[in-house]
């Protein structure tokens, strides 16, 4: 109890001794953010740690003059009705021929085409065939590989029996999926697949080729040729629609992949009735591997993607 005469001392308040510790620390931070330490050295003086930019990967740079070439396909590539009736003949390849009547890619492209090119298209293949042509020609390590396959697709009996676009689209991208594994550094050109119907309007001018068509060539397309009732319209109709979704599968997948060029000028080109084969106007001719022997060319030689 404190008496009356002896000095009045005041004690700091608790509160006031723990507010000076933050403001303690604060005139610390500033002092250090100013730009000196503890040793009263600058800190702007020493040297940051060196940081090293992370790497970019180099994007794949387009060739323009690949020095080997494997074809893969249908009956297209292969010179189906070319030459001969109902045969191969694969020397007038739009893509790996050697004789002087077509002026094939290969041997636009390379100096000695018949040792550096390799066609393993087959006739009647379809999409879900591709996976196998493309472990055909892996060995071969080309440098650039062609694909023109889907015909077959859409040409069933019965437009009931096309192969469904999804199912397309998913052996199209299984087929490149490995062909990138094991060839990382390849090239791969596609060429959509033509317009059917422009090719039916064209080889019904001939009354040969209607008598071959029954035979069975195209039934989805080309049976009974002469019909143009509001049914048979719809048949064609839906047989082009396919292929204009198989062409917008083959568009998309090959987006997603650096070194691959989709050229849908196959499928816009007007083809005549003097490019088809003469044996069943229907197939390309040599005139009609010749066109599409220039239209890869001019895609695999610009300097930009279709």
């Amino acid at each position: 109890m404190r008496t009356f005469g002896q000095p009045f001392r005041l004690r700091p308040a608790r509160s006031a001794i723990l507010s000076a510790t933050p403001v303690a620390t604060v005139a610390a931070l500033l002092f250090s953010l100013a730009g000196c330490s503890a040793d009263g050295n600058s800190a702007a003086a020493r040297p940051s740690p060196e940081v090293t930019a992370p790497s970019v990967k180099p994007a794949p740079v387009w060739r323009a003059d690949p020095g080997s070439i494997a074809a893969l396909g249908d009956s297209i590539t292969v010179g189906f009705d070319a030459c001969t009736v109902l045969s191969d003949c694969p020397e007038v390849s739009w893509s790996t021929g050697t004789s002087p009547k077509v002026d094939s890619l290969a041997r636009r492209l390379l100096e000695h085409p018949a040792r550096h090119s390799w066609n393993y298209a087959r006739t009647g293949a379809l999409m879900s065939d591709l996976p196998d042509q493309v472990d055909a020609a892996k060995a071969r390590r080309p440098e650039l590989v062609t694909v023109l396959i889907g015909a077959n697709d859409a040409c069933r009996s019965d437009v009931r029996a096309m192969t469904p676009a999804a199912a397309y689209r998913a052996d199209f991208a299984r087929a490149m999926k490995k062909l990138r594994r094991a060839l990382p550094r390849t090239q791969v050109y596609v060429a959509a697949v033509p317009d059917l119907l422009r090719l039916w309007s064209e080889g019904r001018k001939n009354p040969l080729g209607k008598q071959v068509w029954q035979l069975g060539i195209c039934g989805s397309m080309l049976h009974d040729p002469d019909n143009l009732t509001e049914r048979a319209v719809s048949r064609r109709e839906r047989v082009r629609d396919r292929v204009v979704a198989y062409n917008k599968a083959l568009e998309d997948v090959c987006a997603d992949d650096a070194l691959c060029r989709f050229d849908r000028s196959v499928f816009d080109y007007r083809f005549t009735e003097r490019q088809l084969s003469s044996w069943d106007w229907f197939h390309p001719g040599t005139r009609g591997q010749e066109e599409l022997a220039s239209l890869a060319f001019r895609t695999i030689t610009g300097n930009d993607s279709p």
